[in-house]
């Protein structure tokens, strides 16, 4: 199995579609807590499933259940409990969730996690991806930047 993720941050449309499309998976799985968020420009939720079809013939798919709570986010974006904190408290989140056993395998494998964050070191579209990566038999996860 080869779990993908890719932030739009920073990138333009022609970027952003273009890692896509080279990628070849079959779904994009949106793990943001907002996904019509006006800052999102081209990769609001109706926007951006109409693009993924029309552009890369792919399937859209909006998971919140593999976002962090908007109390996670406020903490760490807003108050500045750092990043360290953060992971933790989302690990521990996706933990209880038993995101291992609740989302289909099926839905993940060749899908791309899409997120905000222009690169995958501090983002929690990573987190779950390595989670799953532990939980679950061969998987292969790949950043496109």
């Amino acid at each position: 199995m080869r779990i993908y993720t890719i932030g739009f941050t920073k990138k333009s449309a022609e970027r952003f579609f273009g890692l896509l499309r080279a990628a070849r998976a079959d779904t994009l799985v949106d793990v943001r807590l907002n996904n019509v968020s006006q800052l999102a420009g081209f990769a609001k939720r109706d926007d951006l499933r109409f693009f993924l079809a029309e552009l890369c013939g792919m399937a859209y798919a909006h998971r919140p259940d593999l976002a962090p709570t908007q109390d996670m986010l406020d903490a760490y974006k807003k108050n500045g409990s750092g990043w360290a904190a953060y992971e933790e408290r989302f690990l521990e989140l996706i933990r209880q969730r038993r995101i291992e056993h609740t989302l289909p395998t099926g839905l993940l494998d060749n899908a791309v996690l899409l997120c905000s964050e222009d690169k995958p070191h501090q983002c929690h579209r990573r987190l779950v991806a390595e989670y799953l990566a532990e939980r679950w038999d061969d998987v292969t996860v790949e950043h496109l930047t």
